[in-house]
């Protein structure tokens, strides 16, 4: 099938265009043309790359954690591609084997029948440290079974992110869980400095979501922090809700880092895309208030941040231009996830995969999605 759209606005991930005509075919950008045809589908306001999510843990009234099936990621995916997202990773965060067992088979079974934005699977523990659990039930935590290994050693799961705390996750592990296919990100660690960087030249090459639940940036110890900040290969998440990190931080973090290496993430919990004002973890009750998810305690518990939200925020609080803020959402999460040349940005021969954008007064606002050509939100 062959659609021959005119985009009143079109970013690349690159640039900006007025009025591009661009053909998509069999899921694909196949050609950008200098003349329209009558069979023309005029698409308003701005046409820009698909966002990517890479720290997904629910949406649309699901939890992956207490229902990992198939079912529940075509409701996260519904539910997120309100807000820009046309791929993403499922988040499974610390839990039993079992758990952690369905929800790999679920997103083999997603990816086996190309069902639309699941690129692969991140395990979020349960292997962190005790001390930066969060909200991560600590008779969960553990070293890694050989059970587990036959889990992340699988070939069928697409791309596959784990994160783990480098005391609990020595060194050769960490180069073990690379050789094996996996991205491994640091996080929920309280581990210093100097542990931080054995275990990024062990392999480790990024950091979940930089700031929370890991050792901090202090005069005479840098912390998990520091060693984000300093390496310039290192890959960091950033959750941009004004909430998890201080807006004046965010700003410092984006100043510091290189130019690409800092991209946003929601680590969204079930309520995005839903009337959900609260729901059962591990037998807490998390409850949405002032725009986060909180248990009795006032421990943070994920986020109720979308991705467009994030990018507005990115303009707003971080001060970026829409190009920069767009790419923070796009271009840099599918570079770090080694799919640039197919997501994050337009070009002949990559995925046709695009969100149209509303431009509101300080504000985007989603008003259709696309994954390899296919509309996601139901009209």
């Amino acid at each position: 099938m062959k659609t021959t759209y005119v985009f009143e606005r079109f970013f690349d991930g690159h640039h900006w265009y007025d009025n591009k005509i661009v053909t998509v075919a069999n899921g694909k950008i196949a050609s950008f043309a200098q003349e329209a045809d009558a069979l023309q589908v005029v698409l308003p306001g701005a046409v820009v790359p698909g966002f990517i999510d890479v720290k997904v843990n629910g949406g649309g009234g699901r939890l992956f954690n207490h229902l990992p099936s198939m079912d529940t990621l075509r409701m996260m995916m519904r539910a997120h591609a309100k807000y820009g997202v046309t791929a993403m990773l499922p988040t499974v965060i610390t839990s039993n084997y079992q758990t952690l067992s369905q929800a790999a088979d679920a997103v083999a079974l997603a990816i086996a029948s190309a069902e639309p934005g699941i690129l692969g699977i991140h395990f979020e523990g349960p292997h962190i440290s005790l001390a930066k659990k969060g909200i991560h039930s600590a008779g969960l935590i553990r070293d890694i079974s050989a059970e587990e290994w036959q889990v992340y050693r699988r070939q069928d799961l697409g791309i596959k992110v784990i994160t783990v705390a480098p005391e609990t996750v020595c060194d050769s592990v960490i180069a073990q869980l690379v050789e094996a296919g996996l991205i491994v990100c640091l996080g929920h660690t309280n581990a210093p400095f100097e542990h931080i960087n054995r275990a990024l030249a062990a392999g480790a090459t990024g950091f979940t979501h930089l700031f929370n639940a890991m050792s901090a940036l202090t005069s005479r110890s840098p912390g998990a922090v520091g060693a984000a900040l300093e390496d310039a290969d290192a890959w960091c998440g950033l959750i941009l809700d004004g909430l998890h990190v201080h807006p004046a931080t965010a700003r410092i973090a984006q100043k510091v880092k290189r130019k690409g290496k800092l991209f946003l993430v929601t680590d969204a919990m079930s309520t995005i895309g839903s009337e959900q004002q609260s729901f059962e973890l591990d037998g807490r009750t998390i409850t949405l208030r002032h725009h986060q998810l909180t248990d009795e305690s006032g421990t943070l518990a994920g986020s109720a941040l979308d991705m467009v939200t994030a990018v507005n925020n990115a303009v707003t609080l971080l001060h970026l231009d829409a190009a920069e803020a767009i790419r923070m959402a796009s271009l840099y999460p599918a570079q770090f996830l080694g799919v640039s040349q197919q997501s994050g940005q337009l070009m002949v021969g990559s995925d046709a995969n695009f969100v149209q954008l509303q431009s509101e007064p300080g504000r985007f606002k989603v008003l259709q999605s696309w994954y390899q050509g296919i509309p996601l939100i139901e009209e």
